[in-house]
């Protein structure tokens, strides 16, 4: 078998794995993530009894119980850039001997649900609702950058979002995948099931003005009354799509499910949302 380089697969000093600190046996096979590292110390707090704790930079890792289940949460900061590392690095950890730096033999499947908050943009994604990705839009471009994004990707679904929007070509590609069919099924079986979009960024890539006009003001106007059979895009957020993207083509389960904190057609918010993020993560963690 292949040896992977260091330059490639950076491990520290103590055996854990670069950015998140984390050694392979910190780590369960069930993971709910989150962005806000406080939002760890949330999760833990209804676990029965932690195991480690781990804190890097906006990574924070928290190893315990519940219910009987094996559980690490863990928070990935802001951005589909920070989720390529962390689901790489989640990877290497369940699937790599960092001993001698090889693929093991015996594949090991994670289950990664993310819970999130997010804007809506349907009138039928109040705030205060749950939102499942069944489907997300990446507009980061992670996972073009990868051999077999196209065997996992809806290219219909990618080609028909790109002439009704009129895609510009100074944008990343857009990529759309599914997240795990039975795991959302799982998690999400009386929530709202939608499409959801991962702009690469909050303000501008997501259609916000501040100070700088916007080069497409009009774009989701567009994206809002896009159709593609029965799927509408329900929400805005950062990760959902490289989460799953990603879980695809290493083999992993993978979803997001957001808490709406913003109606972008009413132009609403509530940054008062603790109550509603707390029960979704009850909630994941009975499900999960």
């Amino acid at each position: 078998m292949s040896i992977i380089p260091e330059s490639e697969l950076i491990i520290n000093s103590d055996g854990s794995v670069f950015h998140l600190h984390l050694k392979p046996e910190q780590l369960a096979d069930k993971i709910i993530m989150m962005g806000d590292p406080d939002r760890v110390t949330l999760t833990a707090s209804f676990f029965d009894s932690i195991e480690s704790e781990v804190q890097s930079r906006e990574f924070h890792t928290i190893t315990g119980t519940y219910k009987g289940k094996r559980i690490t949460a863990l928070s990935h900061g802001i951005g589909p850039d920070n989720i390529d590392i962390v689901i790489t690095e989640l990877d290497a950890l369940a699937n790599v001997d960092f001993k001698t730096r090889e693929v093991k033999n015996e594949f090991k499947q994670l289950t990664m649900v993310r819970v999130g908050t997010s804007g809506g943009l349907q009138p039928h994604c109040p705030i205060g609702s749950y939102v499942v990705s069944e489907k997300s839009i990446g507009f980061d471009g992670v996972l073009n950058y990868y051999e077999g994004r196209n065997s996992v990707a809806e290219l219909d679904f990618e080609e028909a979002f790109k002439k009704h929007v009129n895609w510009s070509p100074l944008h990343c590609a857009p990529y759309v995948v599914k997240a795990d069919e039975g795991l959302v099924q799982q998690i999400g079986h009386d929530m709202i099931k939608g499409v959801t979009i991962s702009a690469i960024g909050f303000y501008g890539p997501q259609g916000r003005t501040v100070r700088i006009p916007l080069a497409s003001p009009d774009l989701n106007s567009r994206i809002e009354s896009f159709k593609f059979g029965s799927d509408v895009i329900t929400n805005y957020e950062m990760e959902s799509a490289p989460l799953a993207g990603l879980g695809r083509l290493m083999g992993h389960k993978a979803m997001t499910v957001c808490t709406i904190i913003a109606n972008r057609l009413a132009g609403e918010s509530n940054s008062n949302y603790k109550g509603s993020i707390e029960d979704l993560i009850k909630t994941v963690l009975d499900r999960i």
